[in-house]
């Protein structure tokens, strides 16, 4: 999970995320298109991604594609998120009930 979170730090990364989250599948040249930076720079920064599991690469003939990977976004969402949410979307649901009683008298 730590080289998850390294990947996710960066500004950069998290925008190809968002990118792939858009557009599923794309060469490095389709994500160089949208981002300020060289093709070394997104190559890094992929590759960081990679070694993250948050990228997957497929190789269609000459043509390497990119794919959001969600697992381990999903495992974060679980492990730190989740427990969380849980009591406050009581929390809410106790006080929807409250109201609702208080309205029927």
């Amino acid at each position: 999970m730590n080289a998850v979170f390294k990947a996710l730090a960066d500004e950069s990364r998290r925008k190809l995320l968002d990118e792939l989250h858009q557009n599923n599948g794309q060469t490095l040249t389709q994500l160089c298109a949208h981002l300020d930076m060289t093709r070394q720079a997104v190559t890094k920064h992929l590759a960081l991604l990679e070694a993250a599991n948050l990228v997957a690469t497929v190789w269609h003939g000459r043509e390497k594609l990119h794919y959001l990977n969600p697992t381990p976004l999903h495992e974060i969402y679980e492990r730190w998120i989740s427990k969380y949410e849980r009591h406050r979307l009581q929390a809410l649901s106790d006080l929807k009930k409250g109201l609702e009683e208080n309205q029927k008298e």
